[in-house]
Order: structure tokens, then C-alpha cells, then sequence
């Protein structure tokens, strides 16, 4: 989808669509002889501006487009850039059709505003996308849109800058779902490090993939324990950014993303009924790639390397067993009671790469538990922290790129739920609190640095479309991970 600003008078944009943002009680004046019919669309109650409606007016009068389709915004004072990407998004899906090729959103005078034009653009190309690479039915493309532009009268210059944000924002995300929608049989671990490589090469970014060979040499067991089960050979994808002008001191930001392809539990397989959806368990590797694809191109002033540790968790004849003892990077031995716990088990062999790597902050994305579906559904993604500051961050960021999250405990007494007779670390703790002694186990090697942990399970795929949205991955936590890096000052 093409995307642009224009900023012609409302009546010479032409569109096979106009969308109108609408408030309750507030029929939107736009100048033209249209403006009539809405007042009486609204008078009517046949449309009342409230969340999620849509009212259309087929050759609206004074303007140069078939459609007039209002959308529903609520009350003027709820909204924001989260309700208008929402907004963006499910009339772009609801409107999709061979007639409708152009669209046009228009901004009035307030809402003309770099943030504003961001979250449009956002949301229409995150509503445009489908995941149907794999389908064969030619009308598929009679789906999509082929231009979308913001019609803003006289807007700002800096409008602009926040539609090219936008654009790259959410070409970022969509590439994050691209991958995560891929089969196993397809996105093998070095299937994805070859795509991060060409990601890396295309950006400009450094790139260097850790064999098995090389993670043997430096003990990574915990990650190696995880792969051995799978005849698909295992990879750490390091990628870095460096600012080309002065960076700011004192901070090197690590992106780490759990990046297991295919996870059939191992040893302690999991049920068969969703199984096939587990291709999506590398969703948090591919959010950072998405936001490392985002933040060489947005270019922010803080250096940023991204780790994926990329594996498939299968249970082979060379698979680890329960009751396997493993020794990580760190040195720490961890006993394996659940060969389906292997998240974690990959992201502390990374976490303490990482800091090798001179990372300062850390911050990981995973789907890591199902226990944070139990807590917050599917809504909101779970947070988990060793350090206030930088959650702050990591929430102020997410709150800016409208991405639901909630900060969970960490308190020092889940501790005792992770507790050995034969090593240092049990891999799980019990069936209580499930979530936050994952998070905790992480913590153990993400410690002393400031860590952030994004428990993206509940939040990472959809299992129906949602108006603003396709079926499957969201490429949640793209958004927010760069935004963390476009927003950061100094300590």
C-alpha cells in the first residue's frame, strides 16, 4: 500500500473512500454540501459517533469521492492516537473491496499533529495486512488497498515526519508478523537467521550468527540443551546498530527475543489441539528484528544490539530428558524438570551473552508462559522488571505506541519456588505463579544490569480476526522496543 499527505481542500481530494474520525454529539463540519447529511445521519440516531461504529454516505455532495464513511471515535475527550490506529485499522479492513483502491483519512485542524498522522498510517497498514502469502485464490488481492493518504488541509510540515514514523513503524511490525506466521517446515532456526541476515544487509546493520560449534566453545548448555532434540541445526542471531553521530553515553540497549520455530514441548510434549499455532513461539524474536528494522531506519542516538537465540524444541532421540542437569554461560547449573519450560532455558545463555556484549539495559521479549494468559488474558502483556527506571520506560513507551501493558511482581519470596536438591536452579517452580517464577528465573541471569521482561504469550497471536486486525501473529512489542529506543535521554 502506498501511503502519502494530502494537503489539497477536502473537496479535491479524489478517494473511492473518505474517512471521517466522528465523536458522539459532534457531527464533523467539513465545509461541503455533504455536511448536511451528516447532521441528519446523526439527527436520525441512525449514527451516533460512538466506539466501533460506521455510518456511509454514497455519493456524498461536494466531494470527490463514492463514499463518505464516518467512523465512530466515541467521546472527543477519550480520544487518542490508540483510538484513532484502531480506528484507521478496522475501516480500512470493514472497507476492502475490488471498489474501494483509494483511501483517504481526513484530519481536521486539531488533530493534524505528527503523533496523529502516525498512528493513521499505522493502522492502516497494520489493518491491510493479511496473512495469505501461502494462499492461491487470485481475489485474494481484491482485499487490499492500493493507496492510503491523510487529507489534511494546509497541515503542518511536520506531518510529515510523523506519517514516515508511522510508515516505518508499522512496515516494521508487519515484517515482525511476517515471520511469525511462517511454518516450522519453513522458518527453520537458520531459515530465520538467514532472513535476518538479509534484514541486516539491507539495513546496514552488523550481523553475526553464532553456530552450534561456536555456542559449544563457550558453554552455552542451556540453549544446546533445548536444540539437541531437533535434526534443525540451532543459531544465536546477533545484530547491532551504532548511531552514526555522538551516542549517548553510559547506555547500550540489548533487544533479546526468544526464537524457538517449532515448539512440541520436547520430552513433555505438549496436547495436540493447537499445536500448529506453536510456530508462533519465536514471536519475540521477531520483534526485535522488527525493531531493529525500525530503529536503523528511524536512526535513534542510542547503540542497540538484538539477540535472538533461534532454535526448534523437538523430542528426538537426542532430546534432553527431566531430570537433565545443564550448565550455562554463566556457570550456573540448571536441572531440567520440564522440557517445555525451554524459553527461559534459551533466554540465560542469551541475557548473559548479552552482557559480554557490553549491553547495559536489557530488555526480552517472549512468549514465555501460559500462566500470563491466566493472569491477563489477551489483552494486556505482562511486564516484569529488576529495575523501576527502566520499566518506566518500557510502560511510557508503550502507552505512547497504544501496546496494552501491565507490570507484574517480582518480590524476593517467589525466589523459594525455584529451588534444587541437584543444581543451582530448577527450570520451573510450581503450578502457582507460574509467570512471575518464569520471570524470576530470568532475572537470576539478568542481574545486575536493568532488565525488563515481556511476557507476550497472551498478547503475541490472535485466534480470530479482530476489526482492526487479521487472524494470527500482531507483532506485538515492535512498537514499544523501538520507541524505548527513539525516546530515550540521557540518565
Amino acid at each position: 500500500m502506498e501511503t502519502g499527505i494530502n494537503r489539497r481542500p477536502l473537496s479535491e481530494v479524489i478517494a473511492d473512500a473518505i474517512i471521517v474520525p466522528a465523536f458522539e454529539k459532534e457531527p464533523p463540519p467539513l465545509g461541503v454540501a455533504a455536511d448536511e447529511a451528516i447532521k441528519e445521519f446523526y439527527d436520525s440516531g441512525e449514527f451516533t459517533g460512538e466506539k466501533s461504529s460506521f455510518g456511509l454516505l454514497r455519493h456524498p455532495e461536494g466531494l470527490n469521492a463514492r463514499r463518505l464513511v464516518l467512523a465512530g471515535c466515541g467521546k472527543r475527550e477519550e480520544f487518542d492516537e490508540a483510538v484513532l490506529r484502531r480506528v484507521a485499522g478496522a475501516a480500512i479492513r470493514k472497507h476492502r473491496s475490488k471498489a474501494v483502491r483509494r483511501v483517504a483519512l481526513h484530519l481536521e485542524g486539531k488533530l493534524q499533529t505528527a503523533p496523529m498522522a502516525s498512528a493513521a498510517v499505522e493502522g492502516a497498514l497494520l489493518g491491510d495486512y493479511d496473512p495469505d502469502r501461502y494462499k492461491t485464490d487470485e481475489k485474494k488481492n481484491d482485499k487490499h488497498i492500493e493507496t492510503f493518504s491523510i487529507a489534511a488541509p494546509a497541515a503542518p510540515a511536520d506531518l510529515d515526519r510523523g506519517h514516515e514514523q508511522g510508515r516505518i513503524l508499522a512496515e516494521a511490525q508487519n515484517h515482525a508478523r511476517d515471520l511469525g506466521y511462517e511454518p516450522g517446515n519453513v522458518l527453520t532456526p537458520m531459515e530465520l537467521a538467514r532472513r535476518a541476515q538479509a534484514l541486516a544487509q539491507q539495513e546496514g546493520l552488523e550481523c553475526d550468527v553464532l553456530d552450534r560449534e561456536r555456542m559449544q566453545q563457550l558453554g552455552m548448555g542451556a540453549l544446546l540443551g533445548v536444540a539437541q532434540g531437533s535434526a534443525e541445526a540451532p543459531a544465536l542471531i546477533v545484530i547491532r546498530y551504532r548511531p552514526r553521530g555522538e551516542a549517548l553515553p553510559d547506555v547500550h540497549l540489548g533487544l533479546v527475543g526468544k526464537g524457538v520455530t517449532f515448539d512440541t514441548g520436547g520430552i513433555s510434549i505438549k496436547p495436540s489441539q493447537n499445536m500448529d499455532e506453536m510456530k508462533y513461539d519465536m514471536s519475540g524474536g521477531a520483534a526485535a528484528l522488527g525493531a531493529i528494522r525500525a530503529i536503523a531506519r528511524l536512526k535513534p542516538p542510542v547503540p542497540v544490539t538484538v539477540l535472538v537465540p533461534a532454535v526448534e524444541n523437538m523430542p528426538g532421540p537426542k532430546a534432553q530428558r527431566p531430570g537433565d542437569i545443564v550448565k550455562t554461560l554463566s556457570g550456573k547449573t540448571v536441572e531440567v524438570l520440564n522440557t517445555d519450560a525451554e524459553g527461559r532455558l534459551i533466554l540465560c545463555d542469551t541475557l548473559t551473552y548479552a552482557q559480554r556484549l557490553g549491553c547495559t539495559h536489557l530488555i526480552d521479549a517472549a512468549t514465555l508462559t501460559g500462566s500470563i494468559v491466566v493472569a491477563l488474558g489477551h489483552v494486556n502483556t505482562g511486564v516484569f522488571t529488576n529495575d523501576e527506571k527502566l520499566q518506566s520506560r518500557v510502560l511510557a513507551a508503550a502507552k505512547t505506541e497504544g501496546e496494552k501493558m501491565w507490570p507484574m511482581p517480582l518480590d524476593e519470596e517467589y525466589k523459594d519456588e525455584l529451588k534444587s536438591p541437584f543444581a543451582d536452579l530448577p527450570n520451573i517452580g510450581s503450578r502457582w505463579g507460574g509467570a512471575v517464577t518464569a520471570a524470576y528465573f530470568l532475572k537470576e541471569f539478568a542481574d545486575p544490569k536493568p532488565w525488563v521482561h515481556l511476557d507476550i504469550a497472551g498478547t503475541a497471536w490472535l485466534d480470530k480476526d479482530k476489526p482492526e486486525m487479521a487472524k494470527g501473529p500482531t507483532g506485538v512489542a515492535v512498537r514499544t522496543l523501538a520507541r524505548v529506543a527513539l525516546d530515550w535521554r540521557k540518565e
